[in-house]
């Protein structure tokens, strides 16, 4: 990457700039190009200038997802911060651990993690904002600070940036596998192994595009470890899960594909057999890193939301499951 400005530092929105790819950047996004290319700068900033077409690609403009080539030369204007378009809201939010730096939270099930579509409020994000209005700047921004998500009926761990460098850093870790992901899920069925690794390329369903299939040639590389904590009535398992890879839908299509959907999942496993459980019974347990800036080990534990810790009672013929034996 041969930069043909002078950037000091920081690059502010409004400035020119321009840069010829070389070999080592030749295959990149040009939205991921930019990000390492420019200083402090948001990906909302980016993302609003490539869709702008104030970002050129030999002289024409190109989608954020556009693969660089060699040689190929990047030029144009940053264009100025886009104004908030996420609205505070009051929410009570399940707060693990803060700092001045991030936050961690246990996010609940039947809540959307950011605006879209049919959601334009009463989400995470709204709730985060209005928290820590910094945040409102960080990342892309409709999703502000938010480092990684979940589905919107999976509770528990997740964790936001409450800058721009912390989402970097964060987010980087997650691409490199530095983070710890671990998750408790009730399954349908027994399982003949009690503990497992499956290894199995995942990517969209041929027939319908808003599911993930498990796709071995045109797939991405996807890892999911279990271990089986408990058996309940002989129809279902609590297993421990531990992804090493964070593709969309990870846990819930390995498991259908192994046979065990997970329990209140309608969309990977039987609708007939779902309809008595109030959501897909998966929760973000753990997250371990290392903190960005202090270097210092995080273990950071969300406790089983009430409604799956419900249906585990009730499983296991009232009684509190007891997690210490199961560890």
């Amino acid at each position: 990457m041969h930069e043909t400005l002078d950037l000091p530092g920081r690059t502010e929105p409004g400035r020119s700039l321009s840069f010829i790819v070389d070999s080592r950047m030749a295959g990149v996004r040009l939205d991921h190009f930019l990000v390492q290319a420019t200083a402090d700068i948001s990906r909302a900033v980016i993302n609003s200038s490539v869709r702008a077409g104030a970002i050129l690609v030999n002289g024409l403009e190109k989608k954020s997802s556009y693969r660089l080539r060699e040689n190929d030369r990047v030029e144009g204007t940053l264009l100025a911060e886009s104004p908030m378009q996420v609205e505070p809201e009051e929410m009570s939010l399940k707060i693990l651990f803060e700092d001045e730096y991030l936050l961690a939270l246990s996010k609940p099930p039947d809540l959307v993690v950011h605006p879209g579509s049919g959601n334009p409020s009463g989400t995470l994000a709204n709730g985060l904002v209005f928290h820590c209005r910094n945040i409102a700047g960080v990342g892309d921004a409709l999703r502000p600070g938010i480092v990684h998500r979940l589905d919107k009926d999976t509770s528990g761990v997740m964790l936001v940036a409450k800058d721009e460098r912390i989402l970097r850093l964060l987010a980087e870790d997650f691409k490199q596998r530095r983070i710890d992901k671990e998750y408790i899920a009730l399954l349908h069925g027994i399982m003949k192994k009690k503990q497992g690794r499956i290894v199995a390329a995942i990517g969209r369903h041929s027939i319908n595009r808003q599911k993930m299939a498990v796709r071995e040639l045109t797939g991405r590389h996807a890892v999911t470890n279990w271990q089986v904590m408990a058996e309940f009535e002989e129809r279902f398992s609590l297993v421990r899960l531990r992804i090493e890879t964070g593709r969309t839908h990870q846990i819930r299509v390995h498991m259908s594909h192994l046979g065990h959907p997970v329990a209140g999942d309608t969309v990977y496993g039987s609708h007939r057999q779902n309809q008595t459980f109030p959501r897909q019974m998966l929760h973000a347990s753990r997250l371990g890193f290392s903190h960005p800036i202090t270097g210092k080990r995080l273990e950071i534990v969300a406790p089983l939301w009430p409604d799956l810790q419900q249906v585990i009672q009730e499983l296991n013929g009232g009684l509190p499951f007891d997690w210490a034996r199961s560890a």
